[in-house]
C-alpha cells in the first residue's frame, strides 16, 4: 500500500466524525442555520488565502516535476474555490473583506504554514483538507440537499476535477517519500485541525 493510500485509510473514520458533525450534517439536509454557514464561509475565505501561500511555499521547494502541479493546485484555490466564497458571500450577506481568523482557523493555518518549510511533510500535512473535501463531496453529492446554495457547494468538491487534483496531491505525496510516521502525525493533525473547523465561531 503507498503512503497515500494508508493515510486515507488512517483518515476515514475522521471523515465519518465530520459527516456526523452539525455543521456538516445540516449542510446534507439543506436546513443549516444561515448565519452558522455565513462564519464558516468567512472563516473558509481566510483559510483559502492562507492554503494558497502553502502551495507557493511548497513550490519553491518542489521538484521540478511537481513544480506544475502545485502552480495548478494555486490557481485552482485562488481562483475556483474562492470564486465559490465571493459567490455565495454575495447570497448569505457574508464579510469576507472584514471577517477575522477565529481560534480554529488561526491554529490550522499556522500548522500548515509551519509544515511546509519541510517539503514531503507539508504535502502530508495539507492532503488532509484535498483528500478530506473531496471525499466529503462525493459522499454527500449521493444524496445532494435541495437547499441550491448547499447543493452548488456540494457539487464543487464532487467535482471530478477537484477529485483529479487530490489523486495528483497523492502522487506527489508518494514521490516525495517524507518519513513514513512523520507524514502519519501531520496527516492526523491535519484531520483534526478540519474536525476542529467545523465548530463554527459565531
Amino acid at each position: 500500500m503507498s503512503l497515500a493510500a494508508h493515510l486515507e485509510e488512517l483518515g476515514r473514520p475522521l471523515v465519518e466524525r465530520q459527516l456526523e458533525h452539525p455543521t456538516v450534517a445540516g449542510i446534507a439536509r439543506g436546513d443549516l442555520d444561515e448565519a452558522v454557514f455565513r462564519s464558516w464561509l468567512e472563516q473558509d475565505y481566510l483559510f483559502l488565502l492562507d492554503y494558497v501561500r502553502v502551495f507557493t511555499r511548497l513550490a519553491w521547494q518542489a521538484p521540478d516535476a511537481h513544480l506544475g502541479d502545485l502552480v495548478d493546485l494555486a490557481h485552482a484555490t485562488f481562483h475556483d474555490e474562492l470564486a465559490l466564497h465571493r459567490s455565495l458571500s454575495s447570497e448569505f450577506g457574508a464579510d469576507l473583506e472584514g471577517a477575522r481568523k477565529g481560534p480554529a482557523c488561526a491554529a490550522y493555518t499556522g500548522f500548515l504554514l509551519e509544515s511546509a518549510a519541510n517539503y514531503g511533510e507539508g504535502l502530508a500535512a495539507l492532503y488532509p483538507c484535498m483528500w478530506g473535501y473531496s471525499a466529503l463531496g462525493v459522499r454527500l453529492a449521493g444524496n445532494p440537499p435541495s437547499e441550491p446554495r448547499y447543493a452548488r457547494w456540494v457539487a464543487t468538491y464532487a467535482d471530478p476535477g477537484f477529485a483529479a487534483l487530490t489523486r495528483r496531491c497523492a502522487q506527489m505525496i508518494d514521490e516525495a517519500g517524507p518519513d513514513p510516521a512523520v507524514a502519519e502525525k501531520l496527516f492526523l493533525d491535519g484531520m483534526g485541525h478540519e474536525l476542529a473547523f467545523w465548530d463554527v465561531p459565531l
